[in-house]
């Protein structure tokens, strides 16, 4: 799915919604059991997917960006994740 600079922000060029890209990335995350993204939000600035929320290890963030790039492309995720990473 890529998003065009005809894009009204709502929909992709396919015709997927806002909410159901939010929830086509959100099942993907919560399918892999490797990675906890129990405290990660997603939401969307026009065509770009805003990973927003916490990890709590650093390969959390790879995973998570890789599979919502997996939707939508890597030139539409960008990552604001804070880590809570315990110390060791």
């Amino acid at each position: 799915m890529k998003f065009g600079p005809n894009n009204d922000g709502e929909h992709c060029p396919e015709g997927h919604s806002t909410a159901a890209t939010i929830a086509t990335i959100s099942a993907t995350l919560a399918a892999d059991p490797d990675v906890d993204s129990s405290a990660v939000e997603i939401r969307m600035l026009g065509p770009v997917v805003l990973l927003e929320g916490y990890i709590t290890k650093a390969a959390d963030r790879d995973k998570i960006i890789s599979l919502a790039a997996s939707v939508v492309g890597w030139d539409n995720v960008q990552d604001r994740m804070l880590s809570r990473i315990p110390p060791q």
